[in-house]
Parts: structure tokens; sequence; C-alpha cells
């Protein structure tokens, strides 16, 4: 609303004759001094003593001699100016024996000199300072005429100015600022619209970027798993956006920003800590009274409600975390424990100003918990990003299911997301909202308490998650090496090398030990938690997988210990030979050990077996070990010595040939096993364990061949035997 008095204050600033007056002042000053330059110091001096003599009132009658320097000597004086404006007294003896003028002569002419050069910056400065004030003025002209113009919006009157209320005032400004951001979108949008999708066959999805997903074998291998293996959600996806539907998606995104900001920054009564686990949850009833409507309806009775708020800081600038988020290929790479497959479908606006300002698109991905035993949960939905007026950047998620007509999809997100904080340092505070809606039926008994937290798919595992791999990546692009570090690197690159060979070796892990649309578990027998699942995949033109086919095996089990206990007895080496088989009951060595992350149980090791029989050639094992507040994992791949001496050199790991297998401990969601505290950082160091174990063995070199019985029944004894050891060794005696 406009303001009337913010133009007289400007008219009286504008006005003031103060600014004239002194540049006249100035000017005036600045001819005398100029005078004073070409008196001689001694005819100055002569003027000021004979005043000490005569009537103040009277003029002096004698008059004053003038002495003007030569050109040598101003030339002199002006180029030792250049070079010390202010000389002491025993450079202006130098300067004065040297030009023939005495010490005081010389110290008058530098004053009188840089008198002269600052009423020259002054006058310079007042020149601009009057051309500011003439633009200032004209444009307070230009606004009192729009303001005897102004008119009513609704009615075309005369407008009516400092007849409503101050509420009703900041009502309209903000109104103006959402309509304004409204049409911003739409014009960035409408660069979209009417532009047909690409056509491609029925069943093939749009081309994409390379994903890093290393359980699609070969370079055609993802491919075919999305044109025969698509979900319903990735199939719905594929079509894309219609062009009625752009503008729905729009306004969405606009309204699911807005309750995502609601959401992180308000506290109590709309969100309740756990006493017992310091969750922070969600109060449904207090949702419901503040987002009485919902933007994307009612919860289905057939859904449940997950909803969970969670807070820390990370190290890891705004600008870096967003790109993160708003990339899919690193997205799904950094939160490869939750993200089993990720994908952008379309992309509406790429942002302003040269970042993600503003930057819309839609996505699908599967999100998951590493184990057999929980169904992935299926989501298209869209990713706005925004910077707040304080420099909070946001990001936010919300459901499009609404858009087409279907039946009720197993899971759909709400509004959830984070907001991003920039903090000193390179550090940044993340506040995370996760709120699904999701069918848990199909959730094994044993991982419901665990789901049901919020540690499998809430906000704190979400937040762990990223603040360990911020961990991770600060430590792979550090340039000082520690003294434990060094062991067999010949340089920073081989240290390096073995750390980009360990996330390739971590992604690939992840991304096949839970369930997916591109694949499907066969269970062996019987109908118990601790079946073994199988199922075989072929390696072919692969150079980062030994060719052949490939047998998986996992199965998943609960410990009455906890995951800090199970998570240290895997991943020490002096304890492998306990539950290795493969080892042979060698002697393991740790060669080489890279901390990345504060927790000791944090880091890379490469390992060697030193097998006891003189027939066998020693083993290198690679091995990385991860934990955070929510789950850990101990992975390993066997690693050719040959082509593990070129990763240590600095060479290239992508053509180092992988079959990960190893453990995902989880805690079991059920609190106080032990009496603990339950507190956020005693998650797992309390209660009892879910330990998912999964193998993946090369059984035959030659990618044509079929798969025999045999080897599956060897690949399920070796996994039943790894996890009778396990149990074995860290179940106490008495449970």
């Amino acid at each position: 609303m406009y303001k009337p008095n913010m133009f007289d204050s400007h008219q009286h600033l504008l006005d003031t004759p103060s600014s004239t007056q002194k540049s006249q002042e100035t000017e005036m000053d600045f001819l005398r001094e100029e005078e004073l330059e070409s008196k001689s110091g001694t005819d100055i001096m002569e003027g000021q003593h004979s005043g000490d003599d005569q009537d103040p009132d009277q003029r002096p009658t004698k008059k004053k001699r003038y002495h003007r320097h030569t050109q040598y000597q101003i030339q002199e004086m002006e180029a030792f100016f250049k070079e010390c404006p202010h000389p002491d007294d025993k450079q202006r003896k130098e300067l004065g024996r040297r030009l023939e003028l005495a010490p005081l002569q010389v110290k008058f002419w530098f004053q009188n000199k840089r008198t002269q050069m600052k009423a020259q910056h002054e006058r310079c400065e007042n020149t601009h300072l009057r051309n500011e004030n003439d633009k200032l003025r004209a444009e307070n002209i230009r606004y009192k005429e729009a303001l005897t113009n102004a008119s009513c919006p609704h009615c075309g009157g005369p407008a009516a100015i400092g007849e409503m209320s101050f509420d009703e005032q900041q009502l309209r400004v903000e109104n103006t600022r959402l309509r304004e951001e409204i049409d911003r979108i739409s014009g960035i949008a409408a660069k979209y619209v009417g532009k047909p999708m690409l056509n491609f066959p029925p069943h093939l999805p749009p081309p994409e970027a390379p994903r890093s997903l290393d359980l699609a074998f070969g370079p055609q291998s993802g491919l075919l798993d999305e044109m025969y293996n698509v979900g319903d959600i990735f199939r719905t996806a594929i079509r894309g956006l219609t062009d009625g539907e752009k503008p729905m998606v729009i306004e969405l995104a606009v309204s699911a920003m807005e309750e995502l900001t609601r959401m992180a920054q308000t506290d109590e009564p709309m969100w309740i800590t756990n006493s017992e686990n310091s969750i922070v949850t969600l109060c449904e009833e207090e949702y419901a009274r503040t987002f009485p409507r919902g933007i994307t309806g009612p919860k289905p009775l057939t859904l449940n409600s997950e909803a969970s708020r969670a807070s820390s800081v990370v190290i890891m600038n705004p600008i870096n975390l967003v790109e993160i988020l708003m990339d899919a290929n690193q997205w799904t790479s950094v939160f490869a424990g939750l993200v089993s497959r990720g994908m952008t479908v379309e992309v509406l606006s790429t942002g302003v100003a040269g970042n993600y300002n503003g930057a819309l698109q839609v996505m699908t991905a599967e999100f998951q918990v590493p184990s057999p035993l929980v169904p992935i949960r299926e989501n298209f939905f869209l990713r706005y990003c925004k910077q707040h007026d304080d420099g909070t950047w946001a990001v936010v998620d919300v459901s499009l299911d609404s858009l087409r007509p279907s039946p009720v999809p197993p899971c759909r997100r709400r509004p959830s997301g984070c907001l991003i904080k920039e903090l000193p340092n390179g550090y940044s505070q993340v506040t995370w909202v996760e709120h699904v809606e999701a069918d848990e039926k199909a959730v094994h008994d044993m991982y419901k308490p665990l789901v049901s937290s919020g540690l499998a798919f809430g906000a704190k595992r979400w937040v762990a998650t990223l603040e360990r791999q911020c961990e991770r990546l600060a430590s792979a692009m550090a340039n000082n090496i520690q003294t434990g570090d060094v062991g067999i690197f010949t340089s920073p690159a081989g240290r390096k090398s073995m750390l980009k060979l360990a996330e390739r070796m971590v992604r690939s892990f992840c991304a096949g030990v839970g369930t997916s649309t591109t694949h499907t578990w066969t269970t062996l027998s019987g109908s118990g938690a601790d079946d073994v699942r199988v199922m075989t995949r072929k390696s072919i033109d692969d150079p980062g997988r030994p060719p052949g086919i490939v047998l998986s095996a996992a199965t998943s089990f609960w410990l009455p210990v906890s995951p800090k206990r199970v998570f240290d007895f895997l991943r020490d080496e002096n304890s492998r030979s306990e539950w290795d088989i493969l080892s042979n009951g060698g002697v393991i060595q740790e060669m080489a050990h890279i901390a990345n992350g504060r927790d000791p149980g944090n880091c890379v090791s490469l390992l060697r077996v030193n097998s006891g029989n003189s027939h066998q050639s020693n083993m290198l094992i690679l091995q990385e070990s991860s934990t955070d507040p929510t789950g850990s994992y101990v992975i390993y791949a066997p690693v050719d010595i040959v082509a593990m001496n070129v990763v240590l050199s600095g060479g290239d790991p992508d053509y180092v040939a992988l079959l990960p297998s190893g453990f995902a401990i989880l805690p079991d969601g059920l609190t106080n096993h032990h009496g603990g505290s339950g507190s956020s950082s005693d998650v797992g160091s309390v209660g009892g364990s879910l330990l998912t174990v999964a193998f993946q063995i090369l059984v035959d070199s030659v990618p044509t061949a079929k798969l025999s019985l045999g080897s599956v029944a060897t690949v399920n004894s070796l996994i039943k035997c790894t996890v009778d050891r396990i149990k074995s060794a860290v179940t106490p005696e008495s449970a």
C-alpha cells in the first residue's frame, strides 16, 4: 500500500540546501589553498610573526613578498610526493638541501599539496552526490505523479490512501508477492507448454543420463530392466505430464513449499518429542487444524501416516547440498541406502540467476530398507527448490498421484523435504520433514516396529544419512593425509582412487540388498523370516563386474544384542575368521586404513588374507564399514592384486571388477531391552538388532551357461553356515 509520508521524508532530504552551500564553500577554500601553494615557507613565517606585534584590527602595511618555486623544484617535490606524501624531518632536510630550499619551505609545500589533493577529492565527490541528488529528486517527482493518478484495482475509482488497517496492508502485500511468484513460475513453465514429449516405442522409457546403479549389468541391462520390469508408478511417470496438468503442478508446488516451511519452523503443539528415543513426530490433530483441506486430499483408510522431523549440522555449504538434492544421479548416490532407484522425468524449470532457485521438476523414485523383507515404496512426485528472502534454501517433494485417476497408491508423499540454513566455515543447518502415507501390511512383522518408529523411512534416517555422507565426501576431498592413513599409498591420488572404488562398492551393495521392481527374490525354503532368498543375473560387457552368471543370496534375522555390538564384531579383522568361511582360517592383515568419519568405525580398509596353505595364493579384500545412529554397514569385496596395485598408484578404479557382499545392521525399533535410556545417541547401543546378510558369487564365467541346482545349494549352505557362526559368536550363552 502506498504511504505518502515516505515521499515527504525523501523530499526533505533531497531539498536540503546544505549540499550546494558546502560545495561552494569548498571551492572558495580550494582557491585560497592554491594561492598558498605559490608562497615560500619563509614569507608565510614572516606574515605570521608580523601579525603578533600589531593590532589585530589593523592590516599590515608591509607588502608580502611571494616566491615561486622553479619548475625543477616542483617536479622533484611532485615525484617525491607520489612516493611519500608525509616525509619526516630527515627526508625534508635532505630534499631541501638537494633543491636549495629551507626544510620549512618543503614542509609547507607538502602541507599545501595534501590540502590540494583533499580538495580535489571532495570536489569530485560533491559532483557525484549532486548528480545522485538530481536523480532522487526526479524519481520523487515521478512517484508523486503516480500517487496522484492512483486508482482502485477493483472499482477503478481514485484510491483512498490511508483508510485501510495495517494488517490489511500486510495481507495485500503478501498476496501480491504470492501472485508474482505464481506468475513467474508459470512464465517459466510456459516455455514447455505445447511442446510434445518425444515419441518412444510403447514399452521404452525416455532416455536419461547414465545412472550409477551397479546392479544393472552391462551398458544396456539397466534399460532392459526398465523395459520389462517397471512398476506401475514408473510406468505412469514415463508418459510425462500433459499441457493441462502443468499449471496444476505449478500451483501444487507453491502450496507444498508454503506447507513445508510452516511445518519446519513450527514447534509444539504441531510436533511432539518421544521421550524414549528423542524422535520428533507429528501431532495429527494439530496438523488437521492447521491444514484443514490438505493439498493432497484426505488420508485413505488403507494407509498409515508416518510424519517426523529431525535437524542436524552438516559439513557442506547450502549450494552444494541443493545441487545434490536437485540432481537425480547425485541424490541416489548420496542416499544409496534409502533410494534404490530414482530419475527425473521432466524438468519444468531449471531455476534463475544461475542456481536452482525456482527449479521445478517431476521425478520418480523407489525408497527402500536394506532387507528383502520390507517392500520398496514407489513414488511419482514433483520436487521444487526455492531460496527464501532470508537466504534459507528449501527443497520440497509432494506426490502427483492425484493428477490422474488411479487406484489408491501403496505410498504417497505429503509435502516433505528440508530447509537449509547457511552457517560459518562451510557448514549448514538442515531441518528435515518427512511426511508420507504408506500401506504397511506387506512389511514383515519383524520389521514393523522399526518402520513405525521412524528409523526406517523417517526424517531421522534421512538426516543421519546426509550427515554421514557429508563426512565421507569431506574425507574424499581432503588433501592432508593422516599418519595412520599413509600405509602403502604412494600418492594422494592413490588414496582418492581407493575411496572412489569403495564408494562404487557401497552403491552396488545397497542397490541389490533390498527389494525392487528391477529384480525379484526367490525364497528357497519355507516361509520363515530367516529363509534364504536368491536371484540370478547375467554380467555382460561391464568392466566393473566379472563376466558370467552372478548368484545373489540374502537373508534377514533378529539378534538379541545391540547393533553396535554386532557392528564392532563384523568390522574387526581380528574376528573375521570366526564367521568368514571363504578366508579358510587364514590370518587377516590390514594393509591400509583410511578414516572417513568421526566415529572410529567409519573407515575404508584393504585386508590381506594370508592363507596357511602354500598352494593357495594370498587374497586381497576391500572393506568399508559405516555407522550412524539409524543403521550400520560392513561391505566388502575380493579384489585382484594387480588391479588393486593400479588403484593404489592413482589409476582409474572404474575398471576393477567387484562383486560386493556384506551386512546391513539396523535397530529393531524396540526400546529399552537392557534398561537403556533410549536417547538419540543410544539408538545403536541398546535393544536388539536386525541383521541382513547378502552375498554375491560368480557361479559361472560364461554368461550363456545354465544355472545348476548345485550352485544354488552351495550358496544356500554358505549363507546359512555364516549366519550360524555369527549367532554363536555374538549371542550370549544364556539367550
